[in-house]
């Protein structure tokens, strides 16, 4: 590589060095995706230049081509970069700013990075503590059975009940909790939740991400594993945390 190029290539890997870092191993398509996301929203690689290659993009991350690309995918999809084949091909920025802006579904009220970060940090809270106090319950057959049968809902849900059904998962977990109060602050805290998720897209990828950590979740309750209860509930939460801050903050 001449002067010139190792010196270009070192700007470059200043510019973005702040943003792209290794993602955790429990949420890596999530966090590889909020990362690229900020390098958007911060114009770290402006509208019609070439984002790095995919080795260098995966490599940075330190997740596989194959998760890359599924980033790559749904980016493309929402119309924020471009993929171009040949010798000077490549994945080419597309966003604009105002491009990722909240779009309420059913209002004109705006979020901030605050209403975002406080949702998701109380939401954490609940949740991890409902997983760890499901799991060190004895919780009785028919309870099981309905932790069983909200898995399997979700399992065979079409896209547009996905998230109704996903939320009666939740609120069943914070019920079996054996905490009147924790389930009532959470179901509060699901509704605002659900209004951020609502302003983003439905991504397959993440759906089926999601769909895995829910049986291991499950398996770790029914098993009694207070310890990896609480782990996996706690990644569950890091990966849509990552996606709201992404498309939102």
């Amino acid at each position: 590589m001449s002067g010139s190029a190792q010196s270009g290539q070192a700007r470059e890997d200043d510019r973005l060095s702040p943003v792209l870092r290794p993602v955790r191993a429990g949420s890596g398509f999530e966090e590889a995706l909020e990362q690229i996301l900020q390098v958007l929203r911060l114009g770290l690689v402006p509208y019609g230049e070439r984002l790095p290659s995919e080795r260098e993009l995966a490599d940075r991350l330190r997740i596989s081509r194959v998760t890359l690309r599924e980033v790559l995918k749904v980016l493309q999809e929402q119309g924020l970069v471009e993929s171009r084949r040949g010798r000077y091909g490549g994945t080419f920025v597309r966003y604009r700013a105002g491009d990722l802006a909240p779009t309420p579904s059913g209002g004109t009220s705006q979020v901030t990075d605050v209403d975002v970060d406080d949702a998701l940090r109380f939401r954490e809270v609940l949740e991890v503590g409902a997983a760890e106090l499901c799991a060190a319950r004895e919780l009785d057959g028919e309870q099981r059975e309905r932790l069983r049968a909200c898995l399997a809902a979700t399992k065979d849900a079409p896209l547009g009940d996905y998230r109704r059904l996903d939320t009666r998962l939740h609120l069943t977990l914070a019920e079996l909790s054996g905490s009147p109060s924790l389930a009532a602050a959470y179901a509060g805290t699901r509704a605002r939740v659900n209004d951020l998720l609502d302003r983003i897209p439905l991504l397959v990828r993440n759906l089926e991400h999601s769909q895995t950590q829910h049986a291991a979740l499950l398996d770790a309750i029914l098993e009694g594993d207070v310890d990896g209860a609480r782990e996996v509930m706690r990644e569950h939460c890091a990966g849509t945390a990552a996606l709201l801050r992404g498309f939102l903050t």
